[in-house]
């Protein structure tokens, strides 16, 4: 029997940078809202990289919600390599239409789809891999691109990593596999905070100049603010605009941890520390309320 499901293609480019605002600033209300009601999670890195998936759930990215389809044949692909913030991916998740907006109140509860780094036997759509342990995103993002270009499929992969991830020497050897095999509908981007849960990256890995290392590795390579759509927007764009050129592209995004709410921006203290009950509302009074509403 055919199947006459019919999938529902998100189409976001006319979504301006002030709608894109108000999503992001609902996001970041759940963001923190869904740490403290568990006393549990990553607030810091899951505020700084909002904008961004906002911008890519919500704009750049051609995707389809429902029916979920676990290979992602003729859409575009997202994997979160850095699985420790995943409270943003479910928020955009479900406030893109892959599952209802109120099972973001079961965040890492027991027997919840929503665990603290994504996994995959929950059946939660939108996620693709299990993720949290670091180093193995850009790997798995390498298989899903050249299968997409082995089947023909003309969509694109975007990955996102963290900066002290870059620690793991298998993003490295990704990094030389995606290069050689010309992997070039491949969009890695590299959350460039500068901190990690120990203190900065300067302190404790010595990152050194990460454009120079992916030059120096054949990629393609864009830097840009990560924080502010009117600039993330374009970046992502050129990004776009770069694929498809023989080499796999490289967005290294500046960032702030926190950011959104002024005194867990910076440093690495609010990496992996819920707020309590006075700073939930603290956050909460600076986060107004976006068109979506609060779960």
């Amino acid at each position: 029997m055919a199947d006459t499901t019919t999938a529902k293609t998100v189409e976001q480019p006319e979504k301006s940078n002030e709608e894109l605002k108000e999503i992001a600033t609902q996001v970041r209300r759940d963001i923190v809202r869904m740490v403290h009601a568990v006393n549990s999670g990553h607030p810091g890195g899951s505020l700084g990289i909002t904008d961004l998936l906002v911008a890519l759930y919500f704009k750049v990215m051609k995707h389809h919600p429902e029916p979920f389809d676990m290979n992602g044949k003729d859409q575009d692909l997202f994997f979160l390599s850095n699985g420790h913030t995943s409270a943003t991916m479910y928020s955009c998740l479900a406030r893109s239409g892959y599952f209802p907006i109120s099972e973001l109140s079961t965040f890492r509860k027991l027997n919840s789809r929503l665990q603290g780094h994504p996994t995959t036997h929950e059946g939660l759509p939108g996620v693709r891999v299990a993720s949290g342990s670091l180093g193995q995103g850009l790997s798995v993002a390498c298989g899903a691109a050249q299968a997409k270009k082995m089947n023909g499929d003309k969509q694109r992969v975007f990955v996102l990593m963290g900066d002290g991830e870059l620690e793991e020497g298998q993003n490295w050897e990704a990094a030389l596999y995606a290069s050689h095999h010309k992997i070039d509908n491949l969009i890695a981007i590299v959350d460039r905070n500068g901190q990690q849960i120990d203190g900065s990256t300067d302190e404790i890995g010595g990152l050194g100049d990460v454009a120079a290392k992916f030059k120096a590795f054949g990629w393609h390579v864009i830097e840009g603010d990560g924080n502010h759509f009117d600039s993330l927007i374009p970046t992502l764009e050129n990004c776009v605009a770069a694929a498809g050129k023989a080499k796999p592209v490289m967005f290294i995004m500046d960032t702030k941890m926190g950011f959104g709410v002024d005194f867990m921006m910076d440093g690495h203290k609010w990496h992996g520390v819920a707020p309590n009950d006075a700073q939930l509302a603290t956050a909460l009074d600076e986060l107004k309320v976006g068109t979506e509403g609060d779960y």
